[in-house]
């Protein structure tokens, strides 16, 4: 695997202390997610808040919550946002990175304001900001985004005075985030039978989104085809396909697809679908596939239900020999990668140029989110962006 270019190595001295004031001026990181569910009785007013607006009947939810209901009610992703914060302030302290961590959550407690005015009652005024998601688009960028700017007018509508708040880049092709996933589809192709391993194909898989939020995901100039948020899977993908390939000699198939649809038939998604995707490859004789769900950052529903029970289950039933490689999670390299990040963050803005970690073709994401990054279907204002009222 190599870098980009000379200037962006692949690894920062991870051993190395970091000075008191290293994180300066930012006062604090929030951890920014999705939320979800944590028993029986959640699932329907968490399904509420993820949709609302929509006019969806509470029975159509109670249908759709049928995912959680298998798993006890409860999503994994609030375990899971605890094991990061666990393994961010471990690392932090471990190399003397006096940052405190708060987490914050999209559609369920702890919710996103609540969290910031804690954290404004608190002193803090420049807040940096890790989103658990990785890539350019709508929901994963810019919606949050909004999040962020909604929850600070509701302080300042209650007479307080929230922080600036900034947003780590885009971290989808950091080494520290990149490497995991490497290790770990190799993993899945060694928990395959050895007679069918070195035949087995990759693939990687992402949420798919409507391809019209896709096409315009990323700066305004690279709107398109797919966009960024294409672009930039298909990178990582690349990627891991030929550490994969380095690191065993053999040279795996590989497609990027998609799962987890959730829209109305009528308006076009990003596709295949890992279901046909399986299908497809059992028709063609594929001895065995490793489902490698880069698009997400740990193994919360969408990866438990939509991978580890429909697939897996597409798989058994067409005789095909599935495996399905880890998430991040709180991989200790992951964690060093945000503190790395913040560093990044905070020495750019002192006015300094730090060195820019990045793998694969794209090099490293924008620090700030131009006008025009992953529109909203209507305007609303967003939060570090350089078009927020929150600069």
């Amino acid at each position: 695997m190599s870098d980009q270019t000379a200037d962006q190595p692949a690894d920062q001295p991870a051993d190395q202390q970091a000075h008191p004031s290293a994180a300066a001026p930012y006062d604090a990181l929030l951890l920014l997610s999705f939320g979800g569910p944590e028993g029986p009785d959640d699932v329907v007013p968490f399904l509420e808040n993820v949709t609302r607006g929509r006019g969806i009947p509470r029975e159509r939810l109670k249908e759709v919550g049928q995912h959680y209901f298998l798993f006890g009610g409860v999503s994994p992703i609030n375990d899971q946002n605890r094991e990061l914060l666990d393994a961010l302030r471990k690392d932090f302290a471990e190399q003397g990175l006096d940052l405190p961590v708060h987490w914050g959550n999209r559609n369920w407690a702890p919710y996103l304001t609540d969290t910031l005015r804690e954290m404004t009652a608190a002193g803090h005024r420049r807040v940096l900001t890790l989103a658990t998601s990785a890539y350019a688009s709508y929901s994963g960028c810019r919606q949050y985004r909004e999040n962020l700017a909604d929850a600070l007018a509701a302080l300042e509508a209650e007479g307080l005075t929230p922080p600036r708040v900034d947003k780590l880049r885009h971290y989808f092709n950091h080494p520290g985030f990149v490497r995991p996933m490497t290790d770990a589809t190799l993993a899945g192709l060694a928990a395959l039978p050895e007679d069918v391993r070195a035949g087995a194909h990759l693939a990687f898989t992402t949420h798919s989104i409507p391809t019209a939020a896709a096409d315009t995901s990323g700066p305004a100039e690279g709107h398109g085809d797919g966009g960024a948020y294409v672009a930039e899977h298909l990178d990582v993908a690349r990627t891991i396909a030929e550490a994969v390939r380095a690191e065993t000699g053999t040279e795996h198939p590989w497609r990027l697809v998609y799962q987890s649809r959730s829209g109305a038939p009528h308006i076009p998604w990003l596709e295949p679908d890992i279901c046909d995707h399986l299908e497809t490859l059992r028709g063609e004789g594929a001895p065995a596939v490793v489902m490698v769900p880069i698009g997400f950052v740990s193994d919360h529903m969408e990866v438990k239900y939509d991978l580890d029970t429909e697939a897996t289950a597409k798989a058994a039933e067409l005789g095909l020999p599935a495996a399905r490689a880890a998430t991040v999670g709180a991989d200790p390299r992951f964690a060093a990668a945000v503190r790395e990040l913040v560093l990044e963050r905070a020495a750019t803005e002192r006015g300094e140029r730090p060195e820019r970690c990045a793998l694969g073709a794209l090099g490293p994401s924008h620090d700030l989110c131009p006008v025009g990054c992953c529109p909203a279907r209507a305007p609303r204002p967003a939060a570090a962006g350089a078009d927020s009222p929150y600069a």
